[in-house]
């Protein structure tokens, strides 16, 4: 009886080393085949074919338009200044609008707004679909400002509208997963890198280089540290993280509730589409491209070449990403307002920050099994879509850390593994000897009964 639960032991010994074995060579295989892969990426979105409006809009010339705009239908709107631009758009399949005044016009304007005295809490843009250059002051602008800043505009001529707006021209500091430092809490926005780094992109006044970012508010979970950037004048920086990667799910950006949407894509941002914000105060919401060419004189400083929004923004939410249709498109700079009256939001262009920063973007692809993996392949370009038909994009869930098969799969277990299989390959070695010296000492035993 004692010798058949020996053999038992040894059997089940035997089997969980094999056992133990196996698990350690997929730990280690897993780690091996995950660990040299480092994901390609769409650089801008320059490199894509421009969508319709856009391209009319290069084709003819500032002088002969004056911007592009989606209507409410989903069709291409090209403002034209003469009949002959306007029979070319109208063979390109877009629709024509005449106007008075062109695009250079439009950008004239905005250069004589920006050499008048920098007045904080001012901000003004291009409207393609009044003709128009809006001005708007906030409640912190005296009136004697305002009127100064009026008179600029009525010497410009009749096309510059002046507004007052209720709310405050504010950075957003305080992916959209939030990011905290000494400086305050911004939102994370897209994964980027140089081909060899990766960083989080995200706003330029969310902390000068060398600001160190936790993802947990005790500074115990260190994310990355400030390498570069510019703010002001534009409004975006890097994040460096400190393991070097972004880890699974880099082309995927949170929404909330453990989700979030694919990037599979970069590109410019058109006046009257669809758009969605992610930040870590405020969530998901969306809204729609307002005007483009923005310049906002905020506290700190002037920003220009900003995307207009009515999507609505808190603080915390700043460096938050701005996407459609899986396409990114800005990073939240500022604005007025917050989610409960609303208000205008400003986004930093996501290509120029990728030019200047000589970075790409991270991006991502569903695979049939619905897993995330890097593609170097861009989308193509986003078409004008009706703006109530426009989605933020595919959907996924974020990566649980916690899980088992998340930890199987990290690079980082291949020591782990290593340790299984080296303590699986001494128990199998234990076991061939234990039985061998078993079978010795039987052996004597017999004999010496034998010769006894």
């Amino acid at each position: 009886m004692r010798h058949a639960r020996r053999r038992v032991v040894r059997r089940v010994t035997r089997l969980a080393a094999v056992g133990g074995l196996l698990l350690g060579g997929t730990m280690v295989t897993r780690a091996v085949a995950s660990e040299p892969v480092v994901p390609e990426a769409v650089p801008y979105a320059a490199e894509q074919e421009a969508g319709t409006g856009p391209a009319l809009v290069s084709e003819l010339g500032a002088s002969r338009t004056a911007g592009t705009w989606i209507a409410d239908d989903g069709a291409t709107v090209v403002a034209v200044t003469d009949e002959k631009a306007a029979e070319a758009v109208r063979r390109a399949g877009a629709e024509p609008r005449m106007v008075r005044h062109s695009l250079d016009d439009l950008k004239d304007a905005t250069r004589t707004l920006k050499a008048a005295p920098r007045v904080p809490g001012t901000a003004w843009a291009l409207d393609y679909r009044s003709n128009e250059v809006v001005v708007r002051g906030d409640r912190t602008v005296s009136a004697d400002d305002w009127s100064e800043l009026t008179g600029v505009a009525e010497d410009i001529g009749g096309f510059v509208r002046m507004e007052r707006t209720e709310g405050t021209f504010t950075t957003r500091l305080n992916g959209a997963e939030p990011l905290l430092s000494t400086a305050g809490r911004c939102s994370a926005g897209f994964n980027v890198t140089d081909g060899t780094r990766e960083f989080i992109l995200t706003a330029g006044h969310c902390g000068p280089d060398g600001s160190v970012w936790f993802a947990d508010g005790g500074g115990r979970e260190q994310v990355g540290t400030t390498v570069g950037g510019s703010f002001p004048g534009d409004d975006y920086s890097l994040i460096e993280y400190d393991s070097g990667r972004a880890g699974e799910g880099a082309g995927v950006v949170s929404v909330g509730d453990g989700k979030g949407i694919r990037i599979t894509g970069v590109g410019e941002a058109i006046v009257g589409q669809r758009v969605f914000r992610s930040g870590s105060t405020s969530g998901l919401r969306d809204g729609e491209v307002t005007a483009l060419g923005a310049t906002v004189n905020y506290p700190e400083g002037t920003v220009s070449g900003l995307i207009e929004t009515d999507v609505c923004a808190e603080p915390g939410d700043s460096g938050g990403p701005m996407f459609s249709e899986g396409i990114a498109l800005g990073i939240t700079s500022g604005g007025s307002g917050d989610c409960r009256s609303g208000g205008t939001t400003y986004f930093q262009p996501v290509t120029k920050a990728l030019t200047q920063l000589k970075v790409r973007l991270i991006v991502s692809a569903q695979d049939g099994d619905g897993t995330a993996t890097a593609t170097a392949e861009p989308p193509e370009a986003q078409g004008a879509a009706a703006p109530g038909g426009t989605s933020p994009g595919a959907s996924a869930g974020l990566p649980d850390a916690s899980t088992l098969l998340t930890r199987l799969a990290d690079p980082r277990t291949i020591g782990p593994g290593m340790l299984v299989m080296g303590g699986s390959l001494v128990a199998l070695v234990a076991t061939r000897w234990i039985r061998a010296e078993q079978d010795r000492k039987a052996y004597r035993r017999r004999y010496s009964a034998t010769w006894g």
